[in-house]
């Protein structure tokens, strides 16, 4: 147990003592920090000093001896538990305390240290790094060694009922110089909770959309592989997230929920890769039009480890704006289905996706490229530590892992439009995962990509993530 954690366990346990043992509780208050306990245990000596000074006199009629007696052995009983207990503090603090990572609300391990503090600032964060070498035919590809993301949470707790929650990320360890793609940085996000009831409570500000298993919980130690799955970036892009205000709570124990409205995706930024460029990421986000976001996950009782869930986005995303000298709803939709399965040493995960975006032959027109009106795409993938076969009681993990994902981001071509068949791919994953403890990970895998038209590289990733 943590020194921290231990001193406010026995300052507990002293200030039930005091109340117990003490004159009237409207006298004392509940010590906070360590000085508030020291002060707390010398106005107890004074007192009880005072009273010994006292207690000849007062035992000198007969008829007072029995009282000063009583008076006597409450007072040892008081200096002892406060002796007992400040002993217990002083051995305690020396032992550390193991670090408990866990979800909450949605989000990852790191992100929700902040539901569990008592009071004030929570600090956490993450980092995963990378070197990327490209196999067989890499065109214009060159190997490459990344700091792909440091990642810092912060986080304060206002009150039991209002916090504070954020994201800060800097990518490829730079600022970019006005490139995305030689780095950036950014709010992930950044928003105010507020609790009301189990059932519901409110969220407002910079929100991650709820959608998929990697768009909400994204720190590295929590998914298999260097990258994330293909899928969850180019048919559900990833990290999305714009700004909202909605509900989250759960129905019952084991059905949860989240919903948001927020301000609506930007056609403009559509493209044969898919959606992803139409997020507003919270910067001068256009809000013409707006989107509804909605999620619901069930855990059965009777089915230990398992969670089914799906999520559903929908919302215009012209925004007022010209396309081809058109105005249009461009109503985009995207659906998304998902289990997962953690049962011991097994991990198991499966996802699908599909979108649909209205007036894609005006939008192609207007961006020059095909825009799919249909997109699609699924993944499956299973682990398993391997290491408690090999070294019984180990806090170690090793987990082999196999991945396949299969996707298509113009399924359906508009009309008039040509299919670019180079989108339709499927990818074949395989590597290796080792955590020595369970917030760091070291990670290996190779990807085999194949496209119906045009060659994909293939690649071996190797890297290591954290958090904290």
């Amino acid at each position: 147990m943590r020194p921290k954690h231990k001193f406010i366990f026995i300052v507990g346990g002293l200030t039930a003592a005091i109340t117990v043992l003490s004159p009237p509780a409207s006298a004392l208050e509940r010590p906070q920090t360590m000085d508030d306990m020291w002060k707390i245990i010398q106005a107890q000596q004074k007192q009880i000093d005072e009273m010994k000074a006292a207690m000849p006199t007062a035992a000198i009629a007969s008829s007072e001896k029995t009282a000063a007696t009583g008076d006597v052995k409450k007072l040892e009983r008081k200096t002892d538990v406060l002796s007992q207990e400040v002993e217990k503090l002083r051995t305690n603090l020396a032992i550390p305390e193991e670090a408990k990572y866990k979800s909450a609300y949605g989000l990852g391990p790191a992100a929700s240290k902040v539901y569990q503090v008592g009071k004030g600032l929570s600090i956490g964060g993450y980092g995963e790094a990378i070197y990327q070498d490209y196999v067989g035919d890499k065109g214009d590809n060159k190997n490459n060694a990344d700091m792909e993301r440091m990642v810092l949470y912060a986080g304060y707790k206002f009150s039991d009922r209002i916090l504070f929650n954020s994201e800060l990320e800097f990518e490829h360890a730079s600022s970019g110089e006005g490139a995305e793609l030689k780095g950036e940085v950014g709010v992930e996000f950044a928003a105010l909770d507020f609790f009301i009831d189990p059932l519901a409570n409110v969220r407002a500000g910079l929100v991650l959309m709820p959608m998929g298993f990697i768009n909400q919980i994204h720190e590295p130690p929590f998914y298999f592989g260097n990258h994330r799955p293909e899928v969850e970036q180019r048919i559900i892009p990833s990290t999305w997230r714009e700004m909202g205000v909605g509900l989250f709570g759960q129905i019952t124990p084991n059905l949860t929920y989240t919903t948001y409205l927020v301000n609506g995706l930007n056609a403009e930024g559509f493209s044969s890769d898919g959606i992803r460029e139409g997020r507003g990421g919270g910067s001068q986000a256009k809000a013409e039009d707006f989107g509804y976001v909605g999620r619901m996950d069930y855990t059965p009782s009777n089915l230990p480890g398992v969670t089914v869930g799906g999520s559903v986005y929908v919302g215009n995303s012209g925004q007022n704006q010209l396309y081809a000298g058109k105005k249009v709803d461009a109503f985009t939709q995207l659906y998304e289905g998902h289990v997962q399965w953690k049962y011991r040493g097994l991990e198991f995960r499966t996802l699908g996706s599909w979108g649909h975006i209205g007036d894609a032959g005006v939008l192609s027109a207007a961006n020059g490229q095909t825009i799919g009106s249909e997109n699609y795409g699924w993944y499956t993938e299973v682990g398993y530590d391997v290491l408690p076969l090999l070294i019984p009681d180990t806090l170690q993990y090793l987990a082999p892992f196999f991945r396949y994902e299969q996707m298509d981001t113009i399924a359906k071509a508009p009309a008039g439009f040509a299919d670019d068949l180079s989108q339709d791919r499927k990818i074949y994953q395989f590597g290796l995962q080792y955590k020595p403890i369970p917030n760091v990970v070291i990670k290996a895998d190779y990807r085999n990509f194949t496209a119906k038209q045009g060659n994909l590289p293939d690649d071996f990733n190797l890297g290591f993530g954290f958090i904290f």
